[in-house]
């Protein structure tokens, strides 16, 4: 395996979010999914767009974040090295909503979301949509040269840009739910706050899925690379936090606790082969944990630190699943998940589901 040299040359902030281009309001946009472009950039340079279809159906509003990988490092951030760990372009397949299932099935009739006006955030800048601006990454290739990456990591760039888009076309609505997965699922907890301060006047409900994972002692070098703490809001939730002491857990305990009108929900299984792969690359030894104990802690650290927070957990290593066929089959002690998030997003009483041990009874997603 090369030796890899990691060497922080330097790295830029956006002082603000530039200006850009006239976007279409809503009422310019065609039925259907439109693909919006912007002055964004992904992590390689190349442009940045977001998705927005409109509903006749209610006044309700999903905000999706996408994931698709991560990197923090010059091979992994290196589009021509391995290994290359990110979705880097914003108009790859995988970033398209027009081709997703589950949450984005308009066809079927029991998905809860199936009238909501939707925006869709796809992923491309290996940052967990949290990065502070460009960074320079050093490494030595396998012939022994030295390589120098430049990354755009405009996660905070990008999604600010969609959500002022949002806020300037969504004046009101009558709820709002903030969805993500994997890397979106981290994104969209860093949001849920910032979204329910904004649409303060409404239940805001947030629906993570599938990054419980990873509160590992080495997270620390990912929140570093990416600056995660220049971009922090200047909320009393976040006073006195830098790189070294944020965790993925601050997101959703400084979220719920500055909106109150927010309610934070994560979907995860107890042995996510995605997150476990992830754990190994940021740092930690296969073997050395357990991730569904890993999980649970997580669930704990946010239980301890906000009034009320809900888990559904599965058996299993399947990542992911508002974007798939199984959020209509998958079944834990008699629930659904597709009827709990029903239940969740519309206000009615919903428990912990936990299930994630095969000799227990747990079967695992369906297909697996």
């Amino acid at each position: 395996m090369a030796r890899i040299m990691l060497l922080v040359v330097s790295l830029s902030i956006s002082s603000g979010i530039l200006a850009q281009t006239s976007l279409p309001t809503l009422a310019q946009l065609d039925p259907g999914w439109n693909a919006i472009a912007t002055d964004g950039l992904c992590s390689s340079g190349t442009p940045f767009q977001f998705f927005a279809k409109t509903s006749t159906g209610s006044d309700n509003l999903l905000i999706y974040f996408n994931g698709g990988g991560a990197c923090w490092f010059g091979q992994a951030c290196d589009l021509n090295s391995q290994p290359n760990v990110h979705s880097p372009f914003a108009d790859m397949d995988s970033n398209n909503p027009a081709m997703g299932g589950g949450i984005f099935a308009s066809d079927r009739t029991e998905n809860p979301f199936q009238n909501y006006d939707m925006v869709f955030i796809p992923y491309c800048t290996g940052d967990v949509h949290i990065g502070a601006g460009e960074q320079f990454y050093s490494y030595i290739n396998a012939e022994g040269g030295e390589v120098t990456i430049n990354t755009y990591h405009n996660g905070y760039e990008n999604s600010s840009r969609v959500l002022n888009w949002v806020y300037e076309n969504f004046e009101s609505a009558d709820r709002v739910v903030i969805g993500g997965s994997s890397a979106g699922a981290i994104g969209s907890s860093f949001y849920a706050g910032m979204v329910a301060e904004h649409f303060s006047d409404v239940p805001v409900v947030l629906l993570a899925d599938a990054a419980g994972g990873y509160n590992s002692p080495s997270l620390s070098v990912t929140l570093s690379a990416w600056n995660t703490a220049a971009i922090l809001p200047d909320w009393p939730e976040y006073a006195g936090e830098t790189n070294d002491t944020l965790t993925f857990e601050d997101f959703y305990v400084a979220s719920a606790n500055h909106s109150p009108n927010l309610t934070i929900a994560q979907y995860n299984t107890a042995e996510d082969d995605v997150q476990y792969n992830f754990s190994y690359l940021i740092g930690d030894s296969p073997g050395s944990f357990s991730l569904a104990q890993r999980i649970f802690n997580h669930y704990i650290e946010i239980e301890s630190g906000v009034d009320e927070f809900y888990s559904y957990t599965a058996g299993g290593t399947v990542h992911t699943i508002l974007r798939s066929p199984i959020f209509y089959d998958y079944t834990v002690e008699g629930i659904r998940f597709v009827d709990w998030v029903d239940a969740l997003i519309n206000g009615r009483s919903v428990s912990d589901v936990s299930c994630v041990n095969e000799a227990n009874g747990c079967s695992p997603a369906p297909g697996e």
